[in-house]
């Protein structure tokens, strides 16, 4: 068995247990070079966020081999797991990535890491052996303030997916300002993992909520390790909160929603939730996520963005019977759209052309009408607000769960599009007297 071969197996055995479906690591498209591109997926696959990144990534290699692949060259899809939502250990993540480059030979690398260590770690390893690595998930500002601070080490980097934090925080004030405007509540409760962009994120929304005449009463931070929200959720409600704006990656989503519900807890709830974005969501709580809302990519709910959104959404829900979330979204465009583009405009795979290349992307993704790099290689945004999605560049929108279905209560005019209205939770709270 070669090693390609070993890690198709493997990663079958892994997906499949995760997923209960058919997956398979991407080989060799028919009537295509026997030369490939190999890209490499690193990230905890026992995880939504990692598993669905390979989902992405497979699916996209399999519409660009269908196609003729790039340059006459087929793609093929090597994947590792990292552990780190699993164990948050640095050197796991240093291993699967050494062997994605140095045994599966990936000639590029996505990632789904998560935590400031892991993320570190993809970094110099990429930069040591000199491969471009494309991030799927994590937000936080440092990595591409080293590209800014050191180019030459780190010009490898780029993020694609995981909007920084500084952006996120700016966009989570939208979202409360824009709930406050619907309900007229203003006191506001955060709860983040303990995390760098967590305090960036309760320091924008600390400083700038009073200036709107909102105010954040209650600021938490949490352990990822909690399981047991009873005491956060005591403490928030003491303090009168009315809208509470979690900050959770991952799987505490499942136990948070859950404590919400069964307490009866009277704030509405709406900020990062990712795993509210699985499809699975409402069966996972048995529907006690109604009226919850959370962040994601238009692609999650639909929403015709771009001409390639809809398209996107469909193939995926159509090859792995889910739908798609945006780790999965961001890991697609990537081998889609955003590398192929690069490639073809240098003409050639050579490391150094493709960057120069990457740094002048501007292609229309799932995401965006006009994808671009800033100079530190992450994510160009719009300037939110009455504009909406009138902007270019990457949207991210905010959704609520109602009867089953997640359906988009920001941007305004698009929520007044789809003929939605904001709900509240069907128990006793603030909005009674509204």
């Amino acid at each position: 068995m070669t090693k390609i071969q070993s890690v198709a197996l493997i990663a079958i055995i892994v997906i499949a247990a995760v997923g209960g479906g058919a997956a398979y690591v991407l080989l060799r498209g028919p009537g295509l070079s026997a030369e490939t591109l190999r890209i490499g997926v690193c990230g905890d696959l026992t995880m939504t966020g990692g598993k669905q990144t390979w989902q992405g990534a497979v699916l996209a290699a399999e519409q660009i081999n269908a196609e003729g692949g790039i340059l006459g060259r087929n793609l093929t899809i090597v994947a590792e797991d990292s552990d780190d939502e699993t164990t948050g250990d640095p050197a796991a993540v240093s291993k699967a990535l050494t062997k994605l480059i140095t045994l599966d030979k990936a000639d590029y690398i996505i990632t789904s890491v998560m935590g400031l260590g892991p993320a570190y770690t993809i970094q110099d390893v990429c930069a040591e052996h000199k491969k471009i690595v494309f991030s799927s998930r994590i937000g936080l500002d440092n990595l591409t303030l080293r590209v800014q601070d050191d180019y030459e080490r780190y010009k490898y980097y780029f993020r694609v997916g995981g909007m920084n934090a500084t952006s996120m925080a700016a966009l989570m004030l939208d979202y409360v300002l824009t709930v406050g405007n619907y309900t007229g509540f203003t006191k506001v409760a955060t709860l983040f993992q303990e995390a760098p962009s967590s305090v960036i994120m309760a320091s924008v929304l600390n400083a700038s909520l009073p200036k709107y005449g909102l105010g954040v009463v209650h600021l938490g931070h949490l352990p990822v390790t909690v399981t047991d929200f009873t005491s956060y959720f005591a403490a928030i409600e003491e303090s009168g909160a009315e809208i509470l704006v979690p900050g959770l990656v991952g799987g505490q989503g499942l136990a948070f929603v859950k404590e919400w519900y069964e307490r009866q807890s009277p704030v509405i709830v709406c900020g990062l939730l990712t795993m509210a974005q699985e499809s699975s969501f409402w069966n996972l709580t048995q529907g006690q996520c109604e009226t919850v809302s959370f962040s994601g990519y238009p692609a999650i709910a639909g929403y015709p963005l771009t001409d390639k959104t809809l398209p996107t959404r469909e193939a995926f829900v159509e090859r792995w019977g889910e739908v798609i979330t945006s780790s999965a979204v961001a890991a697609y465009d990537i081998v889609r759209f955003i590398l192929p583009d690069a490639i073809k405009r240098a003409g050639t795979t050579e490391t150094e052309a493709v960057i120069k290349a990457l740094e002048k992307t501007d292609v229309e993704t799932s995401a965006a009408r006009h994808f671009t790099f800033t100079t530190a290689h992450d994510i160009m945004i719009p300037v939110r607000g009455a504009s909406g999605v009138d902007e270019d560049y990457i949207q991210w929108f905010l959704f609520q769960w109602q009867d089953g279905n997640q359906v988009i209560v920001y941007p305004d005019e698009v929520r007044e599009e789809a003929g939605v209205t904001f709900t509240y939770p069907p128990w006793p709270g603030p909005w009674d007297t509204k």
